[in-house]
């Protein structure tokens, strides 16, 4: 558990979410999703129904103090906060970031957005790139979460090392 799993684990209320939140973090923005309990519904047909007013009805119920945790959390630690929720198999972020990033393609790299463009798959060359990143995400988790843990082994380290 990092310090800001703490930091959240300690402010958000005990009865919000079944078990710990589930903590996000990137240089931008923190996203925390708890999980509600899945409603008792006989007619599994109507689950889906039953999960989204469960999220909608947590979102409207809990937006006061999720501003002012957000607010706080934002001002201690320098980065927007975006909460989401989920139900049963339904996972549903309120609101969050789209933030831009700079990046320089060649031609054969845009190639690729543009055939992604033109075949409907993406609506944007930045739409597109999302598509890519999000398959390789995908499709990748294992080798990224290897990596992932390379760089904390990489931090550990460099924290050791000599101080400038």
């Amino acid at each position: 558990m990092t310090d800001i799993d703490a930091w959240f684990a300690g402010r958000i209320p005990d009865d919000w979410f079944k078990g710990p939140a589930e903590v996000i973090v990137d240089r931008d923005e923190i996203v925390i999703i708890g999980t509600l309990p899945e409603p008792e519904v006989e007619d599994e047909a109507m689950l889906r129904a039953a999960c989204e007013s469960r999220i909608s009805g947590h979102r409207e119920d809990t937006r006061a103090k999720r501003v002012a945790i957000a607010a706080q959390a934002e001002s201690r630690l320098g980065r927007k906060v975006s909460w989401g929720a989920t139900c049963g198999d339904l996972r549903v972020i309120f609101t969050h970031l789209a933030v831009p990033t700079m990046t320089r393609l060649r031609i054969r790299e845009r190639l690729v957005l543009d055939v992604l463009v033109d075949s409907g798959v993406a609506r944007s060359r930045s739409d597109a790139l999302s598509w890519c990143v999000r398959l390789v995400a995908r499709n990748q988790d294992e080798w990224l979460d290897e990596l992932r843990g390379a760089l904390t082994g990489v931090e550990a380290v460099r924290d050791k090392g000599p101080t400038v």
